[in-house]
């Protein structure tokens, strides 16, 4: 390299240890800010991502991860040969589907619910009840839940037995509890999902709704010519997130609320992974499983922006 050349990097070097000192002058303060969140993300998603390679080892205490012996892929042969593998695998597949598929465009109905409303005060307390669900852990609300369906003393069946009908077990019957699962996982989720939708309209152009007004266009005109297109991109990264949690159908949520009445319909992987691993101490084995689902999530996400990005230029990345 000649010295015109090695000027010329020089140069070019000088000037983007410039822009990077101008870029941490400018917005220093919030980078931060944003150090304690990336600090905490590094800390608990990636420095434990080391632990992968236990779904590959013979893990015995006394040896530690790096001194246990290699077992290559037998884990996962395992897995996949276990009586119980594809009953675990469509109970995921079909209560993470149910989730997805009604829990997903209920925020989106309920912002434009919320949108509509002309009260500020009662749109606010309506707001603030919805929210309330998402900030209780699952152990709070299976209580409600259990209080609510129990056979005995429940609101539910009291209405039912009021009306002249029978008793019914909701958590302790299959064909049941798959909806109990998801009612109470859209009553728990859908105002806090609605919170990004009503701040993505709020960023909506007005000028739009006050020339549709004149042009004599009704709410629900607005609603499914404005409001709803300049929702798209939102809706579709967060659908593209979404089909990342496919494969976990919700752990909290079933463990409170399953027993062994309900095992052939409600035992999904997350909860198959918490006795192979915590009851019966198979580290190196609830680790192959827990890998293979989180492979399987990632596949599902990359596809799906792959699908979209062909469609229109809304993605991920």
């Amino acid at each position: 390299m000649n010295d015109a050349a090695l000027h010329a990097k020089w140069n070019g070097e000088k000037t983007s240890r410039k822009r990077l000192g101008a870029r941490l002058g400018k917005y220093g303060f919030y980078y931060l800010m944003l150090a304690p969140a990336l600090i905490c993300f590094l800390i608990f998603s990636y420095v434990p991502m080391y632990g992968i390679v236990l779904a590959f080892k013979n893990y015995r205490f006394a040896d530690g991860i790096l001194g246990s012996p290699w077992v290559g892929f037998e884990y996962f042969k395992q897995f996949f040969n276990d009586l119980f593998f594809w009953r675990i695998l469509r109970n995921t597949l079909i209560i993470s589907g149910l989730h997805l598929l009604f829990g997903f465009p209920a925020p989106i109905v309920l912002a434009l619910l919320f949108n509509e409303l002309t009260s500020r005060r009662f749109k606010k307390i309506a707001q603030t009840i919805s929210y309330l669900p998402h900030f209780m852990s699952w152990v709070i609300l299976s209580g409600i839940m259990l209080e609510l369906l129990s056979p005995s003393r429940g609101a539910l069946n009291y209405v039912i037995r009021l009306f002249g009908g029978h008793t019914v077990h909701f958590l302790a019957d299959p064909g049941y509890f798959v909806g109990v699962l998801v009612v109470s996982h859209v009553w728990q989720s859908v105002g806090w999902g609605s919170v990004v939708y009503l701040a993505a309209i709020a960023g909506i152009d007005q000028d739009q709704y006050e020339s549709a007004r004149i042009d004599g266009a009704s709410r629900l005109q607005q609603m499914r010519y404005i409001t709803l297109p300049s929702l798209v991109p939102i809706m579709t990264v967060l659908f593209i997130l979404s089909l990342g949690g496919i494969m976990n159908a919700g752990f909290d949520q079933i463990f409170n609320l399953y027993n062994p009445a309900v095992y052939r319909v409600a035992d999904v992987i997350d909860t198959y992974v918490y006795r192979a691993g915590l009851l019966e101490t198979k580290y190196g084995f609830s680790t192959a499983v827990g890998l293979f689902k989180n492979v399987v999530a990632l596949v599902l996400v990359a596809s799906a922006n792959y699908i979209v990005k062909r469609f229109n230029e809304y993605g991920i990345w």
